[in-house]
């Protein structure tokens, strides 16, 4: 790992290293599907061949954990176990199953006058790729650039410096192995900070930034950065209970949704309940979700039902909780329902439970995010799961791309026109 260096070393150092991103970003256009997944099925065996120098490194992590202030539970998503291992290269190769996006022909056509037209899909050609915490995130963020034909830099975070060190350099050493050029899978190997603000101000090299982490983190891509950046800010996502819902269905979605994994962007953090079924319902789920250890913050006409809640506040209704608790309110209609979502929501995912196709063709059409579930829980915004293979995000913004970004996300496309000779005005 790198030491502390002089201010303009550090530049220079970062700036030698987007150049030769940017090169590497051109050498890859060279590099077949096969080398692609030659490197990718070839890293996972290494990652699974040296698990013990891993463990090692990441052993180094795990006991500098507490002096970074780090909590329990994060400490655990620190660890690099041997299933979590197993998983990494797992991930890997289902990446190499997948199809490779680049020269996909999106749209072709022949003119009137015999030039042939086409749309091709192509790479965004380097990114840089800023997370914390978890050192799997490595693999799987290079795994998915690199698939898509994109040169990436990786910055982690300094509590997971050993593991992600580790990891790169058995993915360096594959991609050797594989033909492909030798820096396009590049970690930022310094703890600097300053080191971000110096790659976020080298459009000339890097197409796109990827921030991966708290919103602290967030915030601070997205004020520095002169390239375009996907990052979503917070999951404050919504269940709404329709008046049509079905009991049984409301009860089990909305504690699925909530419960099911409560520290995550797509776990709901907030319940909207039509005030026709409140009475008969709200106390249902309230039951449901207090079994489970979620304090519930409700406005005055939910209070009512539920003898246990306590008052939500107005940063309530805007709140990423990301754990036991959640804002609930009572509305008299969809359109409130919807106003009051569109109003709190941090446009990631949102949910209805209804029996009333218009209701749910309604808030698909009007409800401004991401994702919008009819009857199925908020914990499916997920790559995996809408059978994209892999994700590197779920992104919140609508340019350039919205929602789980798989490999078609890491990619753009540009027209590739074959003529005869063709000349225009003549």
């Amino acid at each position: 790992m790198m030491a502390e260096v002089d201010r303009e070393d550090l530049k220079a150092y970062c700036r030698e290293m987007a150049q030769r991103a940017r090169h590497a970003a051109t050498e890859l256009a060279r590099v077949t599907g096969a080398q692609k997944n030659q490197w990718l099925r070839r890293g996972g065996q290494l990652l699974l061949e040296r698990s013990l120098a891993l463990a090692e490194a990441n052993h180094l992590d795990v006991k500098a954990a507490p002096e970074y202030g780090l909590t329990d539970a994060q400490i655990d998503r620190l660890r690099l176990a041997p299933e979590r291992i197993d998983a990494m290269a797992a991930a890997m190769a289902e990446v190499a199953m997948l199809p490779d996006p680049v020269g996909e022909i999106i749209s072709a056509s022949v003119r009137p006058n015999g030039l042939e037209v086409q749309k091709v899909r192509v790479p965004l050609g380097v990114i840089f790729f800023i997370y914390e915490s978890r050192p799997n995130v490595t693999a799987d963020a290079a795994a998915i650039c690199v698939k898509s034909g994109n040169a990436v830099i990786l910055r982690g975070g300094k509590e997971a410096a050993h593991s992600n060190a580790a990891i790169a350099q058995i993915l360096a050493e594959a991609a050797a192995e594989a033909g492909l050029p030798g820096d396009a899978i590049q970690l930022v190997a310094t703890p600097d900070r300053d080191a971000v603000g110096y790659l976020l101000n080298m459009p000339e090299y890097i197409d796109v930034a990827i921030p991966r982490g708290g919103e602290g983190l967030i915030r601070r891509v997205s004020a520095e950065a002169r390239m375009p950046v996907i990052k979503h800010y917070a999951g404050n996502c919504h269940v709404y209970v329709d008046k049509t819902a079905e009991p049984d269905m409301a009860v089990r979605l909305v504690r699925n949704a909530k419960c099911q994994r409560m520290g995550v962007c797509n776990a709901a953090e907030s319940l909207v309940i039509h005030a026709d079924v409140a009475e008969s319902l709200l106390p249902r789920i309230g039951k449901a979700l207090a079994d489970e250890g979620v304090e519930l913050r409700a406005d005055p006409a939910a209070r009512k039902l539920l003898p246990g809640a306590v008052a939500a506040t107005e940063e309530d209704f805007a709140a990423e909780y990301l754990g036991p608790v959640i804002s609930i309110k009572v509305v008299a209609s969809l359109d409130e329902a919807i106003e009051h979502i569109n109003r709190y929501s941090s446009k990631h995912t949102e949910a209805i439970v209804t029996r009333d196709l218009d209701a749910a063709r309604q808030f698909a059409a009007r409800i401004d995010s991401s994702a919008v579930m009819i009857n199925a829980s908020t914990r499916f915004n997920d790559g995996g799961e809408f059978g994209l293979g892999a994700e590197i995000g779920i992104s919140t913004d609508k340019f350039h791309a919205r929602g789980p970004c798989g490999l078609n996300e890491l990619t753009s496309y540009k027209y590739v026109c074959y003529g005869t000779g063709h000349l225009r005005g003549e």
